[in-house]
């Protein structure tokens, strides 16, 4: 009887661990299966949840769409995303900034005609500059607008703006579009943005369309082929571009635009020539007579030099014969100094 017992708990027993081990099978082949993968968000939520997961514990930086300089086409579609105020909403917040200096008016104010100046901007684009900082440009000069901006006088902001976001903007070309300013005067900054317009072809403009020209803008001949001078030309190095081959590096203005004040050579050339033709000089004033020393001196070396006629009366001659006495005067000290 109890071998019986035995026989059957080794049976139960074995049955058991048959079982576990199938299931521990089970399981460890489902473990070893690939995971399905989740699937790709598909709306923008879904896109930021799962960014927000997979960068879960690591810092984010969050970018500023109203900055021009980092996307330019977010801030664009971020200013294009912001409601136009009508005539009333535009005076009131002109009002509210005007008579009680309520500065979230006029940040309502430039956010609402940010667009106008993204407008304004894209016209100068041909200037080789950046877009992007055009923008920035024109908003100091928006933003100086709404400073000075009159409710009262009865004219929308976007027709007060304008001028100073052009201002703005055109000072920002003329000093970044060469490293030399090339307009300066009145004149020549309005050249500087009206002669390109102005010419009717390519090429250099002739005499007679150089003269249409001045008479249009109201400037002067001279200063149209200065300014069309002056756009046509380009930047250069001094001293040659780094990957230049010889004979292109040879040819950079450092090699025949030479500074020679402090070559010592040329410095003890010219002071030997300044003593030498000092002494020469001294030597040949000795070699003359009184008189013609006098009239050489009264002529030529004082700071207050005699006429003909005064050093006439002091020898009691005509005003011929002291010019004679000088001219043979000279003709002897060049004698003396050519030999």
């Amino acid at each position: 009887m109890q071998d019986n017992n035995l026989i059957e708990l080794d049976s139960e027993l074995e049955m058991t661990i048959e079982t576990d081990f199938e299931a521990d099978t089970i399981d460890l082949e489902l473990e070893t299966e690939p995971k399905e993968r989740p699937r790709a968000p598909r709306t923008q939520a879904q896109r930021a949840t799962f960014m927000a997961k997979q960068t879960a514990g690591k810092q984010l930086q969050v970018f500023d769409t109203m900055v021009p300089g980092r996307d330019l086409s977010a801030y664009i579609t971020s200013v294009n995303g912001i409601a136009i105020l009508t005539a009333d909403e535009e005076k009131e917040l002109a009002n509210q900034y005007y008579y009680e200096e309520n500065v979230d008016a006029a940040r309502k104010l430039v956010l609402a005609h940010l667009r106008f100046v993204v407008h304004v901007a894209k016209t100068y684009s041909g200037y080789g500059l950046s877009e992007a900082d055009l923008i920035q440009e024109g908003n100091v000069g928006l933003m100086k607008a709404v400073k000075r901006f009159n409710p009262e006088v009865g004219v929308r902001l976007v027709s007060f703006a304008v001028h100073w976001i052009k201002a703005e903007i055109h000072e920002f070309i003329l000093r970044n579009w060469r490293i030399v300013k090339v307009a300066t005067t009145k004149a020549q900054r309005k050249l500087f943005f009206n002669l390109r317009g102005a010419k009717k072809r390519l090429g250099w403009l002739t005499q007679s369309e150089v003269e249409v020209v001045a008479k249009d803008l109201g400037v002067d001949a001279a200063t149209v082929t200065q300014m069309e001078g002056r756009l046509g030309a380009f930047d250069a190095s001094f001293d040659g571009a780094a990957d230049a081959d010889d004979e292109e590096y040879g040819q950079a203005p450092a090699f025949y635009l030479e500074d020679t004040r402090f070559d010592p050579a040329r410095n003890v050339e010219t002071d030997n020539w300044d003593k030498t033709s000092t002494d020469g000089l001294y030597v040949a004033l000795s070699a003359l007579d009184e008189r013609s020393r006098d009239i050489l001196n009264q002529r030529w070396l004082n700071d207050n030099k005699a006429t003909l006629h005064e050093l006439a009366a002091k020898y009691n001659v005509s005003a011929e014969r002291i010019r004679q006495l000088e001219k043979n005067a000279m003709d002897k000290v060049k004698a003396v100094l050519e030999a």
